[in-house]
């Protein structure tokens, strides 16, 4: 991508935060944040994160800043989080390196499972406001009309192109979901293989902490074991490796969840994968998540009580 490319703001914004302007343009993606991987005029690679400011951003951005402290894994915040217009933009290190670790196999799973164990450990004694709304992909406790959060890309398409069995694997997930009202933790909400990175089996990198929820631990924990092995497009799990996650998950915590607390995971593994399989839907894209749910939905329904 060619410097004169960049947002007018961008050069001056970097000049002021971090002391240069860009000399060039490492990458550039666009996810729910636009990222920006960029070197500086004295040779330093930073990336900056910029997105519509929906309150979310500054909790985020400090959780992140606490555990990159301690060791944890991540990319270390350059800047808090600062207005510009109607976005939010904050600066962290460039932190490149390693490589997805693919497979669905109960044996990956429990790898997964020994990061987030580690990741919700460490969030556990971070105190920062709630990054609210949620993730809409982890927002079936919202409180707009109908299954889904409200969001005007998706609801001004045709919702006739999702098929009916999405909707209702979802209606019943997040019903099983809020009946249980468990107490919400900080915990990562898109803890997918493309937002990890290993050497071997050790991790190097979690990237992604704008996703960061304000979710029940056994729900957070139950989305991420259904969605760990999403290395490209998202999808779902096998059920076993599902189980394996979770078992591994407990363990590693040094608790056992309730019954409610197991059924609310099975229910949210769900609810996500409901969520990716109606984007699929309405976006004419091929059927992953959809297909995955499809086959699953009946198992995971009744390992929910749902």
């Amino acid at each position: 991508m060619p410097l004169d490319d960049l947002p007018v703001w961008l050069p001056v914004w970097c000049l002021e935060h971090l002391g240069g302007e860009p000399a060039a343009v490492l990458f550039r993606l666009r996810q729910t944040s636009t990222v920006f991987g960029l070197r500086l005029a004295d040779g330093t690679d930073a990336v900056v994160k910029a997105r519509d400011d929906d309150g979310r951003a500054a909790a985020c951005v400090a959780a992140q800043a606490r555990l990159a402290e301690r060791g944890f894994p991540c990319a270390r915040p350059l800047t808090p989080v600062v207005g510009v217009g109607s976005l939010a933009v904050h600066a962290e290190e460039f932190r490149p390196g390693g490589d997805v670790l693919r497979g669905d196999s109960p044996d990956v799973a429990v790898h997964y499972a020994g990061v987030f164990a580690r990741l919700m450990a460490e969030l556990s004694d971070v105190t920062v406001p709630p990054p609210l709304p949620n993730p809409r992909w982890a927002r079936w406790d919202h409180t707009d009309p109908g299954v889904w959060p409200a969001l005007a890309f998706l609801d001004d398409r045709d919702q006739s192109a999702v098929p009916a069995h999405i909707a209702d694997t979802a209606v019943r997930a997040r019903r099983r979901i809020l009946a249980a009202d468990l107490p919400c933790v900080l915990g990562h909400a898109d803890f997918e293989a493309q937002n990890l990175r290993w050497y071997g089996r050790e991790v190097w990198a979690v990237h992604d902490w704008d996703s960061l929820a304000w979710q029940p631990e056994a729900a957070l924990a139950g989305a991420a074991s259904g969605s760990f092995a999403g290395a490209g497009p998202s999808t779902l799990a096998p059920v076993g490796s599902s189980e394996a996650f979770l078992v591994a998950y407990q363990d590693l915590r040094g608790r056992v969840f309730t019954l409610v607390e197991r059924e609310v995971a099975w229910a949210a593994s769900l609810w996500a994968a409901a969520h990716n399989a109606r984007w699929e839907a309405l976006h004419g894209d091929r059927p992953v998540s959809g297909a995955a749910l499809r086959a699953q939905a009946a198992e995971r329904l009744r390992r929910a009580s749902a």
